[in-house]
């Protein structure tokens, strides 16, 4: 008994290897209109394998195509399709680059930074201590969001005044961190009672 492991390596496994054997046998037939009979058959059994593939407007030349691959372009037939060239089925695209931005304050994200660094450049002062209170209120939720301690109001100045690189220097008693009101609390519609008050 042959396990996989020790077999070839399947150029696509996705069709199985029962089909690679079918495209080898093919490749060794020596009457070309036989091979184009036999490559005919094999691409009739990878539609059927892969049915998927009919929403696609080029299924057949996309059957063709792997057809060529898994034969590793070895098969002499009459392709209906042009046929593509090894050098273009083997050419990988170009590698995205990844914006890679270094921050010491990981733990309130990059945009929350960053925003807290563009707000140095406003020039009315209140309108700039009015922005970095709402920051400051974020840069709490967000480091509770990730650590289990509390962020005090004097780490949040001195955060501010590293990432403003010393413009903006607020006072520890401005920042003012308001939770949410309880359930309870939310002002229900009227007429509306709760369940839990029914209950009582």
């Amino acid at each position: 008994m042959q396990y996989n492991t020790s077999q070839k390596k399947l150029i696509m496994p996705e069709y199985g290897r029962h089909v690679h054997h079918l495209i080898q046998h093919a490749t060794n037939i020596v009457d070309r209109e036989q091979r184009n009979v036999a490559a005919q058959a094999i691409v009739n059994v990878m539609g059927n394998l892969m049915p998927h593939l009919r929403e696609n407007p080029d299924f057949k030349q996309k059957l063709w195509n792997h057809l060529l691959i898994m034969s590793d372009f070895k098969l002499d037939i009459d392709v209906p399709f042009s046929q593509p060239l090894r050098s273009e089925m083997e050419e990988r695209p170009n590698i995205v680059p990844y914006p890679q931005s270094y921050i010491r304050q990981k733990h309130y994200g990059k945009y929350l930074v960053e925003m807290i660094s563009q707000s140095k450049k406003l020039v009315d002062n209140e309108q700039r201590e009015s922005l970095l209170l709402l920051l400051a209120a974020q840069m709490k939720k967000s480091y509770t969001a990730w650590n289990r301690s509390e962020l005090n109001n004097e780490q949040i100045v001195q955060d501010i005044w590293d990432i403003t690189e010393g413009v903006v220097k607020l006072k520890p008693e401005m920042i003012q961190f308001t939770e949410p009101l309880p359930k309870e609390n939310v002002h229900q519609p009227h007429g509306y009672t709760s369940k839990r008050k029914r209950r009582k």
